[in-house]
């Protein structure tokens, strides 16, 4: 028993010979069949229209020797009909390729600032369990420092070399302080001014400013870099959607799908072969984008491969606080060396004793019985960046196959049926077929193709450029010349080996190695938006929904007799009701990723 589809398509093969015997014999005799069709597509009444077969002198485009039932006035319409379903035709083309590359720059972005804010509450937590004596007045710099991180990931002009600089300037006052000085505080400004200034001049961190400066350029970069790419395909895409169509191209399109209608032969369809012709001359131009756009996405591949260790942003966001412990502690141990060097600098201060300020919990937040749900260790960062890439790798000859396409999936008609190949209904299309591109347009018998397009120009240089960015941002087996900041900064020559100098290997504290689980979450759409300030400090700790302290409290990391003790048994009382969120805590992360 035949299917609907078979039905319909032997109904249309029958009603097409009908037609086809009708008006290779008579003509068509009556124009209602055609009055109907062109007041739907028009949606509404037309006066006017011939009731039948006429004279067609005043056309211009589908011009016959036979009556016709169009006058002037409909093949005008018919003529800007014919382009808004080119353009409805590339925008459905398209609409996979676009959704798949805007709901992963979203998710993308989403997964950063998510990123961004759990290794600022790691920050966090480490000043308030180990470091609680300074923990207030470190809060202002923990959350400055991450502010520009997630500026910078997200295409603002800021210097990676100047902020990290500017965290380390800012800590050494506090830990000279609170560490090196416990108990007593200089109540002059200027006085802490100048150690400030004295930082860069004494190291008391050792290293660890040169290597998070390393690692930070080294992921940052690449991820700032990727998303700037996402961005600019949509772009592509979206300037390709909406195309320019040029008069010749018009005619070709009102000729191939409309000038039937007049000849009463409503359910045609071109030949395959003519179809090519005429979509091949119209988007001649856009295919000159195809070796851009495969590259473009082979450039996207390998710098997404070359993103892993220390490269990696996950991986260096969240071991961010191990670093910063490791420069503490490092300041401690040199305390007497760094007091003397201070006080040749700066003079001994007039101090007055204070009592430090305690670090507090934000006592309004009750405990909800949470619980970390178990981690998938498949579901990370680089595993969904890995899935995003292989499924844009299927679309690499969007632009070099979209002209076929459109005719494969929808416009032409079926091989062996009869088509319309421009002026007739006939068995088969006997004119050449040109390929894609423009060269191939010099022997196209339908539409005629001059010079180009400067708006695909442009569209192709700015696909040139994000290339060379990401194939400069991909970092190679032997060396990666990392040039940090927006404008300038610092600029040196990187090994792509991991050693211990680059801290990938973990802090003298013990490197964390945490995955960041990825779960559903509804993205409503593609827009970049700017990264909400957060508050993050010993009082407002982001949180999320499910955690139990019991679970957090087994994790524990020393660093000789110092302890990073995560239970919060060092802080007020108010602690039992605080739910240490960032600990090893799954993250709720967008699905669509």
């Amino acid at each position: 028993m035949m299917d609907a589809r078979t039905w319909r398509v032997g109904w249309r093969c029958l009603l097409l010979l009908v037609i086809f015997g009708s008006t290779r014999s008579e003509g068509v005799q009556s124009c209602e069949e055609v009055r109907k069709l062109f007041q739907w597509r028009l949606a509404g009444a037309v006066k006017g229209l011939p009731d039948s077969p006429r004279a067609g002198s005043d056309l211009q485009v589908c011009i016959s020797e036979k009556p016709t039932c169009c006058t002037r006035k409909m093949e005008e319409r018919y003529h800007i009909v014919a382009r808004e379903d080119m353009q409805q035709a590339l925008q459905t083309a398209s609409s996979t390729l676009k959704f798949l590359i805007s709901r992963n720059a979203a998710a993308f972005q989403e997964t950063l600032e998510t990123l961004i804010r759990q290794a600022e509450n790691y920050t966090s937590i480490l000043f308030c369990n180990t470091y609680r004596n300074m923990a207030l007045e470190a809060a202002a710099t923990v959350q400055e420092f991450f502010t520009d991180v997630g500026l910078y990931l997200f295409g603002a002009d800021v210097n990676p070399e100047e902020f990290v600089n500017r965290f380390f300037d800012s800590l050494f006052p506090l830990v000279y302080n609170y560490l090196i000085n416990p108990g007593i505080t200089d109540s002059s400004l200027e006085y802490s001014e100048c150690i400030r200034m004295a930082r860069r001049d004494i190291s008391p961190f050792g290293n660890i400013p040169k290597r998070v400066m390393g690692q930070m350029g080294r992921s940052l970069l690449p991820s700032r870099t990727l998303l700037q790419a996402l961005n600019l395909g949509i772009e592509v895409i979206n300037t390709t959607d909406h195309l320019h169509v040029s008069k010749e191209c018009g005619r070709a399109l009102l000729r191939m799908q409309y000038c039937p209608h007049c000849q009463g032969l409503m359910l045609s369809k071109p030949c395959m072969g003519y179809c090519l012709n005429v979509m091949r001359g119209c988007l001649a131009y856009m295919a000159e984008l195809n070796p851009h756009w495969h590259a473009y996405i082979r450039s996207l591949e390998e710098l997404s491969d070359a993103m892993h260790g220390t490269y990696d942003i996950e991986h260096v966001l969240l071991n961010f606080h191990l670093l910063v412990n490791d420069a503490v502690m490092q300041a401690h141990l040199n305390g007497q060396k760094l007091s003397e060097q201070v006080n040749k600098i700066c003079g001994h201060p007039i101090r007055t004793p204070t009592q430090s300020p305690r670090c507090s919990f934000d006592g309004s937040k009750e405990k909800h019985g949470m619980k970390i749900s178990p981690r998938n260790g498949e579901e990370t960062l680089a595993s969904r960046r890995k899935e995003f890439i292989n499924s844009l790798r299927l679309h690499r000859t969007f632009y070099g196959a979209l002209a076929d396409q459109l005719c494969v999936n929808d416009l032409a008609a079926a091989d062996g049926l009869p088509c319309w190949n421009g002026e007739d209904i006939v068995k088969s299309y006997n004119q050449p077929v040109v390929g894609n591109g423009i060269k191939a347009q010099s022997g196209n018998p339908e539409v005629k193709v001059k010079g180009t397009d400067p708006v695909i120009n442009q569209i192709i240089d700015k696909l040139k450029h994000v290339i060379q960015l990401l194939q400069g941002r991909s970092p190679k087996p032997d060396k990666w010349e990392l040039q940090m900041g927006s404008g300038g900064g610092m600029v040196e020559q990187i090994s792509g080996d991991c050693d211990d100098e680059d801290g990938c290997g973990g802090s003298g504290s013990g490197e964390v190695k945490r995955t960041l689980k990825v779960t559903d979450l509804n993205i409503s759409g593609s827009s970049v938006r700017a990264r909400e300030k957060i508050g993050i400090n010993c009082m407002y700790l982001w949180m999320p929904e499910e955690m139990n302290l019991s679970d957090i409290k087994q994790i524990h990391q020393t660093d000789g007799d110092s302890t990073f003790d995560t239970t919060g048994a060092g802080c007020t009382a108010a602690t039992e009701s605080m739910t240490f969120t960032l600990m090893g805590a799954v993250m709720i992360l967008p699905g669509l990723w």
